[in-house]
């Protein structure tokens, strides 16, 4: 059994905003993705007073890392003392990042079929499939000794779902995982805080 862990998915990007793939692109929380950050972190505050039993974790991708720092001063603690874990970075999409899943059915229609096909298993051109991502992340999981905070991206918390919070491995490829929102996830369940 997996420890409870809070799960924050970063704040908003520009290329959120214009749904482009980012994967392993670094690229910055926009102000609106400052915002969200800064009130999961008031968020958390009301809801779990006391995280001192928490361990703290990001994807060093700097939008994840951020979100952290701005999660962790909300709660009063300081910014900068968390872990990061190249295990909690979002799936690459290889030759796909920049680009959107529009741009990619019109130049790549079959492969865009073979994803839809089986979204769980898929993996992108240079990519990672979502099996590719679970297979890090339950290693990240196995080393938990306790309940943790987690600030990754909207690919690793579907599977977090998956490995842990009980989720359908069909439907969660499809499901929006929000940002400026946290969700807790245990005993093989979820809710968002």
């Amino acid at each position: 059994m997996a420890p409870p862990l809070i799960f924050v998915r970063h704040g908003e990007t520009d290329w959120n905003v214009a749904g482009r793939l980012q994967g392993q692109t670094d690229t910055p929380l926009n102000p609106k993705g400052r915002d969200q950050a800064d009130a999961v972190g008031r968020t958390l505050a009301g809801a779990f007073p006391d995280l001192s039993g928490h361990v703290f974790f990001a994807s060093p991708l700097e939008r994840a890392a951020e979100t952290m720092r701005r999660v962790r001063r909300g709660l009063g603690l300081k910014p900068e003392d968390f872990a990061r874990d190249d295990r909690l970075m979002e799936m690459t999409f290889g030759r796909w990042e920049g680009s959107t899943f529009t741009d990619i059915r019109a130049r790549e229609p079959a492969v865009m079929k073979a994803r839809d096909a089986d979204r769980w298993g898929h993996r992108p051109p240079d990519g990672e499939s979502y099996q590719d991502v679970a297979d890090r992340f339950a290693a990240f999981i196995a080393e938990l000794k306790g309940p943790a905070v987690v600030v990754s991206h909207g690919g690793v918390a579907r599977v977090a779902l998956a490995l842990i919070g009980g989720g359908d491995r069909e439907a969660l490829p499809r499901m929006h995982v929000q940002q400026g929102r946290a969700m807790l996830i245990e005993d093989g369940g979820w809710r968002w805080v």
